[in-house]
């Protein structure tokens, strides 16, 4: 049963496409389209398994169509369907295809693969530029957040933090004090380091803080985060360095591919029919 339930883990995405069908077909038993030069590989009682199911399994677990397949893998996978198609016919038996929550899984991933095929067939009608690659990588490029160093010293009583913030204005010095002074273990024992970090990956209050410092100065009153009350000193900001554009090209690519496509659905759906209920 463990290897059973292995090679449906493996086999089920990959033959999710050819295996779905209308919900309002769902009653007759599971069923595939398949091609003219289609044949039958095996029959599980009675039903057929075509080799354009075998070839779709080939393609999404290996990559390549089952003529580039071994012998070996050959079998393997048609050995995988069999197992596929009992597991199947049992859960026929038990009338899952009658469950209105299968019947909804089924409706749903049927609506996602066929959303999937009209996006390969616009892409491949509107295809990317080179020009429109290197504008988005720009502008991703020129939307990198900024990155900040800075310490922290971390206590407990905002009396405590405002008497370590005179402290520092009387010229005391930030690493010393966040070693003796700061609850935050971790960055004490680096005086009060904390490493390169954007705004966004710190809680609102510090991230706010720290984005109205200047370079060298400590907040000239103490903030407060769920943690306790922070005396801040911003060291050093930098812009993060951008990946090659070569080595980001094709996912740049799929990203203008989204948004031309959502542009287009986004167009669509102001002359469709839409009621929410």
């Amino acid at each position: 049963m463990r290897q059973l339930r292995g090679i449906l883990a493996l086999s089920v995405f990959a033959l999710a496409a050819a295996c779905t069908k209308p919900a309002g077909d769902a009653d007759q038993g599971a069923s595939t389209a398949t091609s003219a030069k289609a044949t039958t590989i095996a029959t599980v009682n009675g039903k057929k398994i075509s080799s354009d199911l075998l070839d779709v399994l080939s393609q999404a677990t290996t990559g390549k169509p089952i003529g580039e397949a071994t012998p070996e893998q050959k079998q393997h996978m048609v050995e995988q369907l069999i197992s596929i198609a009992l597991a199947s016919q049992e859960a026929e038996k038990d009338g899952k295809l009658k469950d209105p929550a299968m019947r909804a899984r089924l409706d749903l991933l049927q609506m996602q693969l066929l959303a999937g095929a009209a996006s390969e067939t616009f892409d491949a009608a509107h295809p990317v530029t080179e020009e429109e690659i290197k504008a988005e990588y720009a502008t991703r490029v020129a939307s990198l957040p900024k990155e900040y160093r800075a310490r922290h010293i971390l206590v407990e009583q905002k009396t405590t933090a405002e008497s370590l913030i005179r402290d520092l204005q009387a010229g005391g010095d930030f690493a010393k004090l966040a070693a003796t002074e700061s609850k935050d273990t971790v960055s004490a024992q680096n005086g009060g380091e904390l490493d390169w970090f954007q705004l966004g990956a710190m809680v609102k209050p510090f991230g706010d803080a720290v984005a109205a410092l200047q370079v060298g100065q400590v907040t000239p009153q103490p903030v407060q985060t769920n943690f306790g009350w922070h005396v801040i000193q911003l060291e050093e900001t930098r812009t993060p360095t951008p990946p090659d554009f070569d080595s980001v090209k094709d996912r740049v690519k799929g990203l203008v591919q989204q948004k031309k496509f959502q542009a287009h659905l986004d167009e669509i759906r102001k002359t469709a029919k839409i009621q929410k209920s």
